[in-house]
């Protein structure tokens, strides 16, 4: 009697195929709702932040990168990556070179945004650097190379700096100061009156509090070859400052052949109005791309 050998399992192989047909549908499927669909419209905050040029935002003297809070807040809502640096308010040579070099570690298109003083620090730290697209000044000094702080304040004839010093600062020694330099540190009434004007008294005697000095030295330093000679520039006045008045403002913005914005607020309208200044600073980043 022969033995015949046992059948083969026909149907088991068509089986597994139809199991792995069923898993790999099901794994395109997955990928398909994964993706982003084309062609529709996309939310700003859905944009990857790579496509977006980096907001750097630099503070002025007698305030620190907090400032830039509630602007920070809304850039980062709309996508794009933002640093603030700090300004040591040491004078605009070294400032600008700190500053400068933070800005060699960030790749890619940047938009360079200084408030008050730091408008000075900016004209000086983003000359001669392609990456930086654009400049925004935002209630800020936009100085011409040669030209020092304390020209520009006498030419001021509204400015609550212009006036004898020590009515409006206090003097302090710090460790290491050259013969006759201090930090100034603004005094509290002329704080509130002029300097947080349209901020609430509360949240005014905070900033005061924890105010940054500037060397009384830096006033007198000329700076250097100004970048927005070559780099575009947008400029937001405040028509309420009091520490640089619309007037001045108006002349340092046409002077940069700036595009102008002019807003109902004090000298910190980056607090005071957080929005507008927002706005500004984003129609400079569309303008780069």
């Amino acid at each position: 009697m022969s033995h015949s050998e046992p059948a083969t399992p026909r149907r088991q192989v068509p089986r597994f195929r139809r199991q792995l047909l069923i898993v790999a549908a099901v794994l395109t499927a997955l990928i398909a709702l994964a993706a982003p669909a084309s062609g529709g419209a996309t939310d700003a905050r859905s944009t990857p932040a790579a496509a977006k040029p980096t907001i750097v935002l630099v503070h002025g003297a007698w305030a620190d990168g907090s400032g830039w809070n509630e602007v920070v807040a809304r850039l980062q809502r709309a996508g794009y990556p933002v640093r603030v640096p700090p300004n040591p308010l040491r004078g605009p040579g070294s400032d600008s070179a700190t500053i400068a070099s933070f800005l060699s570690t960030i790749p890619g298109p940047i938009v360079l945004v200084g408030h008050s003083y730091g408008g000075a620090v900016i004209t000086n730290a983003a000359t001669g650097d392609p990456d930086v697209k654009a400049l925004v000044y935002i209630d800020a000094f936009a100085p011409d190379q040669g030209e020092t702080l304390l020209q520009l304040i006498a030419a001021d004839s509204g400015s609550a700096l212009n006036t004898d010093p020590t009515t409006v600062f206090d003097f302090v020694p710090y460790p290491g100061a050259p013969a006759g330099d201090a930090d100034l540190y603004l005094k509290q009434q002329v704080f509130l009156d002029s300097f947080a004007t349209g901020i609430p008294t509360p949240k005014a005697m905070v900033l005061y509090a924890t105010q940054r000095p500037l060397t009384a030295s830096a006033g007198a330093e000329p700076s250097g070859v100004p970048a927005w000679k070559s780099i575009p520039s947008w400029y937001l006045v405040g028509t309420g400052d009091q520490i640089i008045t619309a007037t001045s403002q108006r002349f340092m913005a046409q002077r940069a052949a700036a595009t102008i914005v002019e807003v109902k607020a004090g000298h910190l309208s980056m607090i005071s109005d957080p929005a507008a200044v927002t706005k500004l600073i984003t129609q400079a980043a569309d303008a780069t791309t």
